[in-house]
């Protein structure tokens, strides 16, 4: 009898032929058909082998931890700038120096600002010797500095061989990072001390001047971080001088930052609309790495969120400070001495200032245009003044409102108002403005405005330093014996009438010497 087979595909879950069986007929022995089936189905398989490689996974590797959350301490600078006029005195910050060194603060910001004019012209003390002295008592922690661009520490641009001798000057004498900004966030006004701060091998942190406006964009923000980075800035700055920067618009700014450069970004912001905390955590929560913060008694109000409240908020979690609230603790007890010490110039936290939010200007714009007003008993013009404020700062060119433009935008504001004809009254410092002295403008200025106030002038167009002739030599000459050290010529050149006061009481002090500016105690035993 012929043999006869049936063959069964067998297949796998994706319908692929693995084997065959083969079953032969009755006339078939056992022994046979169970070999044919054996040796059909070993073909098949072999034949139906699939080789299945497994691509190599990468490694895990566990991922970098995120830096510390840094905090800078204002309470040697912009805290008692803030709350009482930069009169702390440099004997109140020495005893506290090594303790404050002791805490761990990412830096503690001691010098610039105001501090150097309010040190010569109402504390009768060197400016240079406070940096000095700081500096010898703070070994751990990074001193750190406020510089207005080509304005240094001054309220107009100074030559370009002056700002490089100031940076030079003080990094020899102790600051370790500098913070450059400019009031119109022209980086050409930034260049010349940025370049010299790399020169001398510090740290150069810049500056974006926050502001709102229609031409302030994330865009354009996100553009000048770039730059920074381009020019060598070793971190970036967030500068909110007025308290303006909500919750909302931190995170998004740091995204965007931080989306075009890969350096640090700090926050600096004002207790003054009431934001500034939400704004912070908002902002490190999107990826800055740093916030200025004021110890407690000298904290909030006009000044900076309070360091151990930020301290305490931020424990446990991802932005975590990893500082300790009893290293602050001492702190905080020093510093509510110098509270009850200078009880009678430091200003209350009187809670949270609307008008700040209402009228988008400065906290200290708003008081000072309500003193100019009462001084001239025009007070009740004072809404009138507060809703002519953006119509000036939109035909200037939205400038950012700090110093010096926000004083230039107030002032004409007032003028106009006051006057009762607009621009008919034009003070010096926005003539110069409008020159082009003070710098490039966000936004073109309005041209009617422009020629209202330059006639047929021509504005300059190139960066106002390139204007301004060598002028240290010139002083060293009219300083004559009263210099009694290289940095005295700069404190002359940034603000001469003070510094003809104060030298030669600092050169008698120095030399104990008598030069004849105590007041005559008796009369003169003869005539003279």
């Amino acid at each position: 009898m012929e043999k006869s087979e049936v063959k069964q595909e067998i297949k796998d879950t994706k319908g692929r032929v693995i084997a065959t069986k083969v079953n032969c007929n009755a006339d078939c022995n056992g022994k046979e058909a169970a070999e044919t089936v054996k040796e059909c189905v070993a073909e098949e398989t072999k034949q139906a082998v699939i080789e299945v490689k497994e691509t190599p996974r990468p490694e895990k590797t566990a991922a970098a931890p995120r830096p510390r959350v840094g905090i800078m301490e204002t309470a040697f600078r912009d805290a008692h700038q803030s709350i009482m006029a930069t009169r702390l005195k440099t004997d109140d910050m020495l005893p506290i120096c090594e303790i404050m060194d002791e805490v761990g603060y990412h830096s503690v910001e001691m010098w610039g600002g105001a501090t150097f004019d309010s040190a010569m012209r109402f504390l009768n003390e060197d400016p240079w010797e406070r940096l000095r002295q700081i500096k010898k008592r703070m070994k751990k922690t990074k001193t750190q500095m406020l510089l207005r661009g080509q304005n240094l520490v001054g309220y107009r641009h100074y030559s370009d061989e002056t700002v490089r001798e100031f940076v030079k000057r003080a990094i020899g004498n102790g600051i370790d990072i500098i913070r450059i900004f400019d009031a119109l966030n022209d980086l050409r006004n930034m260049s010349i001390a940025a370049e010299a701060v790399k020169k001398e091998g510090g740290e150069l942190q810049m500056s974006i001047s926050y502001t709102i406006s229609p031409v302030h964009t994330l865009d354009l923000f996100a553009k000048q971080a770039k730059d920074m980075a381009d020019m060598g800035a070793d971190s970036i700055c967030i500068k909110d001088m007025a308290g303006l920067m909500s919750p909302v618009a931190a995170s998004e700014l740091v995204t965007a930052i931080k989306k075009k450069v890969n350096l640090p970004v700090q926050l600096h912001s004002h207790y003054t609309s009431g934001m500034a905390a939400m704004s912070y955590l908002a902002g490190l929560e999107a990826g800055a790495d740093v916030i200025d913060c004021a110890i407690s008694p000298f904290a909030m109000g006009t000044s900076q969120p309070a360091t151990e409240a930020m301290v305490a908020a931020l424990k446990g979690g991802p932005l975590d400070t990893n500082l300790s609230l009893k290293k602050l603790l001492p702190v905080a007890e020093y510093y509510e001495g110098l509270k009850k010490k200078y009880s009678d110039i430091i200003m209350g936290v009187s809670g949270v200032d609307i008008n700040i939010l209402l009228y988008q200007v400065p906290g200290g714009m708003y008081s000072n245009l309500q003193s100019q007003l009462k001084e001239g008993n025009a007070f009740h013009k004072f809404k009138d003044v507060m809703e002519e404020v953006p119509r000036v700062r939109k035909e200037m060119g939205y400038p950012p409102l700090v110093t010096p433009t926000s004083q230039l935008v107030g002032t004409q504001a007032a003028m106009n108002v006051i006057s009762g004809e607009r621009w008919k009254v034009v003070s010096k410092e926005v003539y110069q403005y409008f020159r082009g002295y003070y710098g490039k403008t966000p936004a073109p200025v309005d041209p009617e405005i422009q020629k209202k106030v330059l006639g047929e002038e021509t504005p300059i167009t190139c960066r106002p330093g390139e204007k301004i002739e060598p002028e240290l030599e010139a002083a060293r000459k009219e300083m004559g014996v009263w210099m009694t050290q290289p940095e005295d010529v700069l404190s002359y050149v940034l603000f001469p009438q003070v510094a003809k006061d104060f030298l030669p009481k600092k050169f008698a002090k120095e030399n104990c010497v008598d030069i004849g500016l105590e007041e005559q105690a008796s009369p003169e035993s003869y005539a003279i």
